[in-house]
């Protein structure tokens, strides 16, 4: 099938709109919901950056252009009866509600009646340091900058990444081996910064890791 002929399925609405669920490519979390016109679709596909169609505004409109917090397509599919689009997005900054939520799904009832409301991305990394530590790494890899060891490892591959990988288990394992507790913690951190390091590369996230974990319990 063409790319044209994927378009071709897409069945927009009598105000020309057709919504868009928005999934974190590596989370595989619900984003947001939002709507494109022809337009924005067409801007999304010329450029990479997530574009949507503002209902209130009536105008064209490009995530993250006030906020920073930019979306970049990674793929797009389009469901049976063609009226509505899936995308897959990197999510830059790690926030994709305007409220400063990860999601704009951050309340939730479940199924005796309890609400629960998701605390502030910017706010979350007390209890969940390794998902910002990746949203972080994951930032400079979207949007590089000069003098960042994170980039350099990006930019040498994944092979120096496993070398620093296994440099740094190593160094866990002496550590620990010399009783030395102090020295032990800076070793770990540096182990888990790495991981995730590769996990980005990889297209692995903690959640999963965290998935995979609940499994075992």
């Amino acid at each position: 099938m063409t790319q044209q002929e994927f378009l071709n399925q897409i069945r927009f609405d009598e105000k020309g709109l057709v919504p868009v669920i928005t999934q974190d490519a590596h989370a595989k979390k619900v984003r947001m919901l939002a709507y494109m016109n022809r337009e924005a679709l067409e801007k999304t596909l010329e450029t990479g950056k997530v574009h949507y169609y503002s209902r209130s505004r009536k105008s064209l409109w490009l995530k993250g252009e006030t906020s920073g917090h930019f979306q970049y397509l990674k793929s797009m599919s389009v469901d049976c009866d063609g009226d509505t689009l899936l995308i897959q997005i990197d999510q830059e900054g790690g926030i994709s509600c305007h409220t400063g939520h990860a999601t704009c799904f951050f309340t939730t009832l479940d199924r005796i009646g309890n609400v629960q409301v998701t605390s502030l991305a910017r706010k979350a990394s007390g209890h969940n340091m390794l998902t910002e530590l990746q949203e972080t790494i994951l930032e400079r890899k979207l949007v590089p900058q000069e003098g960042s060891y994170t980039n350099y490892l990006f930019e040498k591959g994944v092979n120096k990444i496993l070398k620093k990988v296994g440099e740094e288990a190593s160094e866990v394992i002496i550590a620990a081996k010399d009783k030395n507790p102090e020295e032990l913690t800076g070793e770990i951190a540096d182990l888990m910064y790495h991981l995730t390091v590769l996990m980005v590369e990889e297209g692995v996230c903690w959640e999963d890791v965290q998935s995979e974990l609940d499994k075992r319990k």
